[in-house]
């Protein structure tokens, strides 16, 4: 049959209004998990803490005193600013029956929220500025003797993620005098973490525990730890470096939280319209003893989100 090419010339094509983002971590998994508060100037100190004391003997009838002062320390929170334009223009807007500014936003607030979570995941084992001014900072690093389980714990070469690296984390967390009833701890896994456990009897069996660790599949909690999943975690020579906490162990500074700005750009060629996202943020890590280091061979990389 011949072709009807009147009709053929009135063939159209259609294409969907429907929006979705492309697949990323759009929330934060860690705010809510840390401390956090509101602050202003270049740095900040959310806290002031206090040593121990050791309690002595009476000296006797009419002895003299001998005073004891606790140690006082302070660490500081250091801010970045962080931001995000995004453009729009008015004419491609003439051209599409899809109005981006709504994902445009979505995404915008998608790259905020891994913004906080970078910012708290690169805390975590950082150096950190201790002292009682901005004159008396001292450096302070993250222990790895004291604070870290090895890759090669329990086992004769590395290993993922084990039982036994989660009860020496816990251990040294206890040994350090937290209180794990008043103070739950949180670990941050990967992909590859979480896979680790569900190979691992003693993690998905009844037998094992009084009551199913599965919720839908997933290991939300275990041996009295908090699992978040994470894909942002560095990887050096295929291990990955997984945290361990308490929530009086961090600290988030919000010196800005997520802001955004809507507003014609007239300096540019067709007036467009740019989206601007901005944040100040900052954390550090309050007390070594309160967060612990578990090293897991891992061959997944790293997020491939930005």
């Amino acid at each position: 049959m011949a072709e009807n090419q009147g009709l053929s010339a009135l063939f159209t094509q259609e294409y969907s209004s429907n929006v979705e983002l492309l697949l990323q971590q759009t929330r934060s998994k860690l705010r809510g998990r840390v401390r956090e508060g509101s602050h202003v100037g270049k740095m900040a100190s959310p806290i002031n803490q206090f040593g121990s004391v050791v309690m002595k003997q009476a000296k006797g009838r009419f002895s003299p005193l001998d005073h004891t002062q606790p140690d006082t320390i302070r660490p500081w929170v250091f801010p970045t600013p962080g931001e995000l334009p995004l453009l729009i223009d008015s004419f491609d807007r003439l051209e599409t029956i899809v109005d981006p500014q709504g994902p445009y936003t979505q995404s915008g607030a998608a790259a905020v929220n891994r913004w906080y979570d970078d910012t708290v995941i690169g805390s975590f084992f950082a150096t950190r500025q201790v002292g009682t001014d901005l004159a008396s900072l001292t450096a302070d690093t993250f222990s790895t003797a004291n604070f870290q389980v090895a890759s090669t714990f329990g086992s004769s070469a590395a290993s993922g993620l084990t039982v036994a690296k989660l009860i020496e984390a816990k251990r040294i967390l206890e040994h350090y005098h937290n209180d794990l009833e008043m103070d739950r701890p949180c670990i941050v896994i990967g992909s590859q973490q979480h896979a680790d456990l569900l190979n691992q009897v003693q993690v998905v069996s009844t037998e094992f525990n009084e009551r199913p660790v599965l919720v839908n599949g997933r290991v939300q909690q275990f041996l009295g730890f908090d699992f978040i999943v994470s894909e942002r975690l560095s990887v050096a020579s295929n291990v990955r470096n997984v945290p361990v906490f308490v929530k009086s162990g961090m600290y988030l500074g919000i010196w800005q939280d997520m802001t955004t700005f809507a507003e014609y750009r007239p300096d540019l060629s067709g007036r467009p319209l740019q989206l601007l996202m901005q944040t100040m943020t900052g954390a550090v890590r309050l007390q070594a003893g309160k967060v612990v280091s578990i090293l897991c061979a891992d061959t997944t990389g790293a997020d491939i989100t930005p």
